[in-house]
């Protein structure tokens, strides 16, 4: 048995015990889907107070919606499009706003993003470097559209194929190179001036 269809017996054996009435079940697809919940909808909603009435809401969507998921995707895909649907739902009821908090406490990786050189030989002085890199780069980062935002938080920190946020976004894989090359050439322009701003 294949990795795709050994997934997508496993994601049936789960839908089908929770149809079935377990409740465990449901504990374990919460579980195995809260971190891309959380990363989507505790990150993309700037109201703190407003990010755990959000998760509920995909959860119970989940539930109701359960009965209609035909397996064209990975379960966690389409949970995945839930949170994303619902967190759009939610921007739109609201100002437009930048996703303010998006890489709180997230580590970017300085060199897919920047390319930003070498580390200093030294372990603590290179320790040091990269959390002022890191801080240098969470403040690029808040300054890009918030839909370049979720992106970046997708590919590199969440680590999802393009194929996975397609599935999300409802964007073409060659929609969400071109956001993601976007992307990169603003933050280097950002951090460029940063830089200059700080004498870094």
């Amino acid at each position: 048995m294949d990795t795709k269809t050994e997934r997508q017996h496993t994601d049936k054996q789960l839908v089908d015990s929770i149809l079935g009435g377990d409740l465990h079940a449901f504990k374990l697809l919460i579980s195995e889907t809260e971190n891309l919940v959380a990363h989507l909808a505790f990150k993309m909603i700037p109201v703190a107070a407003d990010r755990k009435d959000i998760a509920q809401e995909v959860y119970l969507k989940v539930y109701k919606s359960l009965p209609k998921f035909r397996f064209q995707s990975k379960l966690s895909t389409w949970i995945g499009q839930i949170t994303y649907n619902t967190c759009l739902h939610y921007l739109e009821k609201k100002r437009p706003v930048l996703l303010e908090s998006f890489f709180e406490d997230t580590d970017i990786s300085i060199d897919n993003l920047a390319n930003a050189g070498e580390p200093a030989e030294n372990e603590t002085e290179s320790r040091l470097l990269a959390k002022e890199l890191n801080e240098t780069m969470n403040q690029a980062v808040q300054q890009l559209p918030a839909m370049q935002q979720t992106l970046i938080g997708l590919y590199y920190h969440q680590e999802l194929s393009l194929s996975e946020i397609s599935g999300i976004t409802n964007l073409s894989e060659g929609s969400l190179k071109s956001h993601l090359f976007r992307a990169r050439q603003q933050l280097k322009h950002i951090l460029l001036k940063i830089q200059k701003r700080e004498g870094i």
